[in-house]
């Protein structure tokens, strides 16, 4: 009981303030006192390789910290439109206070963004989101490189490597999904980086971030004649060094990923993959988690921010890079997050 405890005057007219506020409204003291975590719901393309996961874990690790609750959906791949819009509809019926989605398609939304999440604040993370003006008002920050620099940082690579006047060198490129948001723009960059040397596309072969997709393809690539590269995606070139050396032609032709994951940065380690741009996934999943914080707790933040680029190479991989890119080799997919 109180007066079994000596308290100062003010004080204890304070816990009387509170008791009495507390029985006039039907609510204890803790509920007054004590803040819910805001309800955060992000929606990923898919889970189908670590650059995801990494972006994953990024949001989740960042979520703790800053007593988040967050719901993680991933829509299973680039041509799932349907499933993506039926997913953003789940987010706003689940009350989110912010969404942050990784869009399929970066048009998908242009003129009925708000036909799914209402009135909801809209965060973009990595892939852009493109809307019309009466769209604008619900995008409140975006998180994401522009992928034509991951494009032309490749290009350029292997433009060093093999100015005009070199000799020709031929390549074959699996770039991912045509649907993807930052494909094209990869493409765009690497052209206009090779432009004035000596290398040339042979093949382009589009399909979904699917391994039997991407192995089916490099099996075709490497049994073209006279090939000296294969450029990709992340998925295609984990394929590719498990194909190569089934086939003996390990070192025979060079590996170039377009973006960095755990696979690709195996073979950086072990010279298996010459290089890979990276546009820390890790670290956009932190931004886009305290961009979406700080609109809801009205504190200033980047409205658009993104990582520096780097240039991997097997000489040159600096750890924290690598750790603000890639997620814990233990980290597993993780759907919710709960601070309560």
């Amino acid at each position: 009981m109180l007066s079994n405890y000596h308290m100062r005057p003010s004080y204890l007219k304070k816990i009387l303030l509170l008791s009495a506020f507390s029985l006039l409204s039907g609510t204890f003291t803790t509920s007054v006192l004590a803040k819910e975590p805001h309800r955060i719901c992000a929606i990923y393309p898919h889970l189908k390789d670590s650059y995801w996961l990494s972006v994953n874990y990024g949001m989740v690790d960042e979520a703790k910290k800053e007593n988040v609750e967050l719901r993680v959906l991933e829509s299973g791949g680039y041509p799932n439109k349907d499933k993506q819009k039926e997913q953003l509809s789940l987010c706003s019926r689940w009350n989110a206070d912010a969404i942050i989605l990784g869009t399929v398609a970066p048009d998908m939304y242009y003129n009925n963004l708000s036909n799914y999440v209402g009135s909801t604040p809209v965060f973009a993370t990595v892939n852009k989101l493109w809307v019309d003006q009466d769209n604008e008002r619900l995008i409140k920050g975006e998180v994401g490189v522009d992928w034509y620099w991951m494009g032309y940082y490749t290009g350029e690579y292997l433009k060093q490597k093999h100015p005009k006047g070199s000799g020709i060198t031929n390549i074959v490129l699996l770039p991912g999904p045509k649907a993807s948001g930052g494909t094209k723009p990869v493409i765009k960059g690497l052209l206009a980086a090779i432009k004035d040397s000596d290398i040339r596309i042979v093949d382009t072969y589009w399909a979904d971030n699917d391994k039997e997709l991407q192995r089916n393809f490099v099996q075709k690539a490497i049994d073209k004649d006279n090939i000296q590269y294969i450029v990709g995606s992340a998925v295609a070139i984990e394929a590719a060094i498990s194909e190569l050396r089934t086939s003996g032609k390990t070192g025979k032709i060079g590996l170039i990923s377009t973006y960095l994951s755990h696979g690709v940065y195996r073979g950086l380690l072990r010279n298996r993959v010459e290089f890979a741009p990276t546009d820390k996934m890790v670290q956009q999943g932190r931004l886009s988690i305290m961009q979406a914080v700080n609109y809801l707790e009205n504190k200033p933040f980047e409205r658009n921010d993104a990582p520096i680029i780097e240039a991997l190479t097997p000489n040159k991989l600096n750890k924290q890079v690598v750790a603000d890119s890639l997620s814990p080799s233990e980290f597993r997919p993780t759907f919710n997050v709960s601070n309560k």
